[in-house]
């Protein structure tokens, strides 16, 4: 390439799409080439994803959930430290890109700093590396590396006139003497046998605290990629210890809120160009109800408690389309207060409503860690969405106090024209007499008796319901529903709540 030739590509480099796009449709056959290479070398160099298609023309595979992936190793390339932490599903390709293409790509982009990949089993690490060598040898000359002779074993090799290389290692291996600027670990646990062995649990954490924790430069980064197993898996131990250091990125196969963090719809699936919903529909038939929520939504569910079962809530769900031919005699909005601190668990905040025949319908659950002046107005919002008759809420702790946020919130959303017209849901204060096991065993049997009806699926509320044992303290979501389906099954209160609404505000439900 002669020097003008080269100021030309340098120049062509900085330029928008578009007019490169220009330029190239009228250079001659020599220039042509010349811009192809810079166009090839610009992609190997954007993103991990960029690279993937420039090297293989376009054939590796490419989607939205594995963009994430590449803005962490765009993030962590550039300087910044970071823990990561994505949650995905099976068979949808966050092995290929976070163990395979990405640590690539970094390598390229930093060919003085050293690598470490850690999966389950010192075998599978081993793959990892010996594609990422094999890799290097065939595509050194065009993304910039190369390796060190004599210096090329699968699992550990250094590359030329450089410091920088890659280990790789299983799950409680020895890393002795090993320093990492960026650790992968993908994959740490292989079955769900491991998943639920306390031993294998113990071990990995150990791991996760004395060998891989201790091997990072003072800027090195960590990025767990995994398949949720269980609750106490590494990704579980992580989030119980504090995520205040980490991205926590959790992507469902099938959307569950409306915060999802590609921004789908509840219910759209995470790959639909290659798993639309039928698929996943297969595979949850296939894998059973806990490992559909382990493994697909990444929502572990705990093994049973001693009261709640999950066949009683999974074979009574309903979903929205059925429930429009439900007519309710009364509908409701549960709080369980937790005390209104912004330091306190998570306030309990649950709608449901009953029919003329007695079943019961859970409709909502809106719980969160939540400040007083929050719940008080994400009450009144419910309620006015619910087109609830009253409020419940316990009067033990704070229950004055609980009725008089209650009522300043209403008084706003007036002021601010939210409420419709409707009026002021009664607040009924409910005081609980009796010990925990007592309230709750009385709802767990309406469950059990296929009476009560999730109007779809409640991931938080369900594996506490199931988890929940007795002598446990039990959680906020929980007491809001159980206080929320007391009120609604008291025959006394079927019609026209705990005493008669002179306002007649329940006239014409059935």
């Amino acid at each position: 390439m002669t020097t003008a030739l080269e100021q030309q590509v340098a120049v062509y480099r900085t330029l928008p799409p578009e007019q490169r796009a220009a330029i190239t449709r009228l250079a001659d056959k020599e220039t042509r080439a010349a811009l192809a290479w810079a166009e090839q070398q610009m992609a190997i160099s954007r993103s991990p994803g960029a690279m993937a298609a420039a090297l293989t023309g376009g054939r590796e595979w490419q989607a939205r959930h594995l963009d994430l992936i590449d803005k962490a190793f765009v993030r962590i390339a550039a300087g910044e430290r970071m823990r990561v932490l994505l949650n995905m599903p099976p068979r949808h390709g966050k092995s290929a890109r976070a163990a395979r293409w990405g640590p690539l790509w970094y390598l390229a982009q930093n060919p003085e700093h050293r690598v470490m990949i850690a999966s389950y089993a010192a075998k599978l690490a081993e793959g990892h590396g010996r594609w990422i060598r094999d890799s290097i040898r065939a595509h050194g000359d065009t993304i910039g590396i190369n390796l060190r002779y004599g210096s090329q074993a699968a699992n550990r090799f250094d590359l030329e006139n450089t410091e920088g290389g890659l280990v790789t290692a299983g799950v409680g291996g020895s890393l002795t003497g090993m320093g990492a600027n960026v650790a992968i670990v993908d994959d740490p646990l292989k079955d769900a046998k491991d998943a639920d062995s306390p031993v294998k649990l113990a071990t990995l954490w150990d791991w996760w605290q004395q060998v891989i924790n201790t091997r990072m430069e003072p800027n090195g980064s960590i990025i767990v990629i995994q398949t949720r197993w269980s609750e106490n898996d590494l990704a579980g131990r992580i989030l119980q210890s504090g995520t205040e250091d980490w991205t926590v990125i959790n992507l469902p196969a099938i959307a569950m809120t409306a915060d999802d963090p590609l921004g789908r719809k509840v219910g759209d699936p995470l790959w639909p160009e290659r798993f639309q919903r039928k698929h996943l529909d297969r595979f949850k038939k296939a894998v059973g109800e806990r490992g559909w929520w382990a493994l697909y939504q990444q929502e572990p569910r705990p093994l049973e408690g001693g009261v709640w079962k999950w066949p009683w809530i999974t074979d009574n769900r309903i979903t929205a389309q059925a429930f429009r031919g439900v007519d309710l005699t009364r509908t409701l909005v549960a709080i369980d207060t937790a005390g209104g601190r912004e330091d306190s668990d998570e306030v309990g905040l649950i709608g449901g409503g009953r029919d003329a025949a007695g079943e019961m319908y859970l409709l909502a659950d809106q719980s969160k860690k939540m400040g007083a002046a929050e719940w008080g107005r994400a009450a009144g919002l419910l309620a006015i969405d619910l087109q609830a008759d009253a409020f419940v809420v316990e009067a033990n702790f704070g229950g004055d106090m609980a009725a008089q946020i209650i009522r300043q919130a209403w008084t706003e959303l007036e002021r601010e024209r939210l409420t419709g017209g409707l009026l002021m849901p009664r607040i009924i204060e409910v005081t609980a007499k009796v010990g925990k096991r007592l309230r709750a065993e009385p709802v767990a049997q309406l469950y059990e008796n296929g009476h009560v009806h999730h109007v779809g699926e409640f991931p938080g509320l369900e594996v506490q319901y199931v988890s929940w044992i007795p002598g446990m303290d039990s959680p906020d979501r929980m007491d809001a529903a159980v206080h929320l389906l007391t009120e609604l099954a008291d025959p006394a209160t079927a019609s026209s709540g705990s005493s008669s609404y002179s306002d007649q505000r329940l006239a014409g439900r059935r």
